[in-house]
């Protein structure tokens, strides 16, 4: 898991993104387990969501707020294909990260990454650092920016 943090560490350096990553010591693998222990709203918490094209086969990161669904059809309409849920095994292995600590930065591959437009209403949100227990926080626009993500309106 080290590793994991580690790559989160370096990539939010690379991208001029100043984070702190917390250990919580418990489970933050869903939006409500991260909120009771960041002491945030499920809002701000991002989910980090790995869909794969089903045609290509490709893998695309949507984060999402933590009090939102993804908009399947959206999303596949910015992915350009349609989408169904990757296997947790091809998402550990081509990304680096387990379900539950997906971060938003420092994958493997070079993954195309959309942000849900509400996630720009907060001063600052929370995200997977990597591991189950892994969080950190960011100012939205700059944790975006560090994904390299687009933009758009995602939430059902």
């Amino acid at each position: 898991m080290a590793g994991s943090i580690d790559r989160v560490t370096r990539a939010a350096a690379d991208a001029g993104l100043d984070i702190e990553i917390r250990r919580m010591g418990a489970s933050t693998r869903t939006a409500e387990e991260a909120a009771a222990q960041c002491g945030c709203t499920v809002a701000q918490i991002v989910k980090s969501l790995v869909f794969e094209g089903e045609t290509s086969g490709k893998l695309f990161l949507f984060l999402v707020s933590g009090s939102n669904q993804l908009d399947l059809a959206k999303a596949a309409a910015l992915a350009g294909e349609l989408l169904k849920r990757a296997d947790p095994r091809q998402i550990r292995d081509e990304t680096g990260f387990a379900i539950g600590g997906v971060a938003p930065i420092g994958h493997l591959i070079a993954i195309p990454a959309f942000a849900d437009e509400t996630l720009l209403g907060f001063d600052r949100v929370w995200a997977a650092a990597g591991a189950h227990d892994a969080v950190f926080a960011a100012e939205p626009q700059a944790m975006i920016r560090a994904a390299q993500a687009v933009v758009a309106k995602l939430a059902v």
